[in-house]
């Protein structure tokens, strides 16, 4: 039987007191946004509110706990953001939403930063015997939220953000799964010969730990040569987004195969209506009815996007759907 694990892609919304607390304290312009250099006080508010969603996270029963990434204010860019070699610019619009991040212009090296391995720390302290799991922009995505100064040549810059992100994720303490977000696979599909090289990237990426790695890319579907390869690099699971696109993704899937173990995003992201336990089980059922092919050893449930659109209300009951699905679904089996 299929083992079903439901997590999340992380990047929550912050608890309203906490951004009432943290806007005092960080200031209201874009200077002030967090960058890696934050004071005491800071930090400390950080913490507590870490604590806040590592414990609300147990209480929803899921099988993976995850770090939150509340500190992230550039969302999937932030790796950068807070890079000594990155100087940060005007704001430019999160992908097709109505968010924005401050554009990160990468000027010297990638070196080692350790600013998420810290993060991931305190977490696996807070989490004690609960299974972590750390969740990372993909290679190809942060290639292409930042601005290239000093590589100078595409493929060139997308190995030395693989090469970081590498370098990152050796310095994690130890993770039970290891999330790469790849959005831009769908939004700025890569073309010939990009398309391999992305693949290789998050190969690079996949290959500096032990955890099982999962690829999930969305806000629609991946063209059929970009989901080709990415087949090719060595990752436990492919993500698929079946709130925006459910039939192309499933088309994937039966067209191309795909890994032994699979991420479903069924629970939207961005939309406020809270999906019931017996939702996503009938949907998880439905993929697996319409795969013939496909024998999933293991399936992950989680929402679609990142999360930090939502009210922390619902954000918070959608938490507890994911976790009820897969206890309902153990207590029936």
């Amino acid at each position: 039987m299929t083992e079903r694990i439901a997590t999340t892609t992380g990047l929550y919304p912050l608890p309203d007191h906490a951004k009432s607390t943290l806007s005092d304290l960080k200031g209201h312009q874009k200077d002030d946004l967090i960058s890696g250099d934050e004071g005491d006080d800071i930090v400390e508010e950080y913490d507590r509110i870490r604590a806040e969603v590592v414990e609300r996270q147990r209480a929803a029963g899921l099988d993976r706990i995850v770090e939150g990434q509340l500190r992230w204010d550039d969302m999937l860019a932030h790796p950068l953001c807070v890079h000594e070699n990155v100087e940060t610019r005007g704001i430019v619009r999160y992908y097709d939403n109505n968010n924005f991040y401050r554009e990160p212009v990468v000027r010297g090296d990638l070196s080692f930063s350790g600013d998420v391995a810290a993060d991931l720390e305190k977490t696996a302290e807070l989490a004690g015997d609960e299974a972590l799991q750390a969740v990372l922009p993909g290679p190809y995505s942060l290639a292409d939220l930042a601005t290239d100064e000093h590589y100078g040549d595409e493929a060139e810059f997308l190995d030395a953000v693989a090469d970081f992100l590498a370098g990152e994720v050796e310095a994690f303490p130890e993770v039970e799964t290891l999330l790469l977000l790849e959005p831009s696979l769908v939004e700025h599909a890569p073309g010939d010969g990009a398309d391999a090289r992305a693949s290789e990237a998050v190969d690079r990426v996949a290959g500096a730990t032990d955890a099982d790695v999962i690829v999930h890319a969305f806000y629609g579907a991946l063209t059929e040569k970009v989901h080709a390869h990415l087949l090719d690099a060595d990752v436990d699971a492919v993500g698929y987004d079946f709130v925006s696109d459910h039939d192309r993704n499933l088309y994937n899937i039966n067209e191309y195969g795909t890994t032994d173990d699979v991420a479903l995003g069924f629970v939207d992201g961005q939309n406020t209506k809270v999906e019931s336990p017996d939702l996503i089980r009938e949907r998880v059922e439905w993929v697996e009815e319409n795969t013939p092919g496909a024998s999933f050893e293991r399936t992950y449930l989680l929402p679609n996007t990142e999360t930090f659109y939502l009210p922390v209300n619902r954000f918070e009951e959608k938490l507890d759907a994911l976790g009820a699905a897969v206890a309902e679904e153990e207590v029936t089996a």
